[in-house]
């Protein structure tokens, strides 16, 4: 049974359109030794919204996903999802870390997309798919077996249900890592740089399947370095820097009339 009043089925997990929810990001600062990643980084994305996060190596952008979602503990600051803070609960008039295993069971509720896949490698894609609403109890395996051929063939790779990702090109991988995203059925999805380990010519089946969430109502948070697939699909752009946001807006006015000189001087090296 999910959280919903309706039981977990492939039908009702697959397909139809994801639980968008809000994210909220508190003031957080996050430090590694002396090096400060994040400087106080305040945003707000709105449930269906799809925020894109761009900037130059070494601005923070990864770290703030990691953050998002608690595989990065900040030391000042904390992320709420819906109104619930990730990784903390409130404790007086300060924030107690929570358990790991709480932990988890957030996380499920926050899809995480990585560079490099992530993919189990003695796993077929199907198991890939399934292993998360399998081991969390949320299906059986019949029925997370079931998801999983659902959701591969979404992502265009129904076909390729049974090889190993060592089997599959990066772009199948990277549709498979989507579509093991989706499994758990969760109210935002975080990219990190999904196109960046691919060969030029497996970016673009990467890019469609991303496009389609964003058209469903899916709240997507996504750091990219491609531009161009920046100013098609964000409803809001944030450009990054050294830890700080240094403006956001619509993509016609972060990426094409820039206010900010740092800002400008990016957008004319990338593009």
């Amino acid at each position: 049974m999910t959280t919903t009043d309706t039981p977990a089925t492939p039908a009702t997990l697959a397909g139809g359109t994801l639980p968008a929810a809000a994210v909220e990001v508190h003031g957080v600062h996050k430090w590694y030794g002396t090096h400060r990643v994040l400087d106080g980084i305040d945003l707000t994305v709105r449930p269906g919204e799809v925020t894109v996060i761009v900037g130059p190596s070494g601005s923070g952008k990864s770290t703030l996903l990691r953050v998002i979602n608690h595989l990065e503990k900040p030391e000042i600051g904390y992320v709420s999802v819906n109104g619930e803070p990730i990784g903390v609960r409130r404790h007086g008039d300060g924030l107690k870390e929570l358990s790991e295993r709480a932990i988890l069971t957030q996380r499920g509720r926050i899809g995480f997309v990585f560079q490099n896949f992530n993919l189990f490698p003695h796993l077929t894609a199907r198991e890939n798919v399934a292993a998360a609403p399998f081991a969390t109890g949320r299906l059986g395996k019949r029925q997370a077996h079931e998801l999983a051929d659902s959701l591969l063939d979404r992502v265009g790779l129904a076909d390729k249900a049974d090889a190993y990702p060592r089997q599959l090109s990066g772009g199948q991988q990277q549709r498979v890592a989507i579509a093991r995203a989706l499994a758990l059925r969760p109210g935002v999805i975080l990219f990190d740089e999904p196109t960046s380990a691919l060969d030029p010519e497996l970016v673009g089946e990467v890019l469609a399947v991303i496009k389609a969430l964003a058209t469903s109502g899916t709240t997507l948070v996504i750091v990219t370095h491609e531009i161009g697939f920046a100013r098609e699909i964000a409803d809001r752009v944030v450009f990054l820097d050294a830890g700080r946001i240094v403006e956001q807006g619509p993509p016609a006015d972060v990426l094409d009339k820039p206010r900010h000189e740092r800002t400008r001087e990016f957008l004319s090296r990338v593009l």
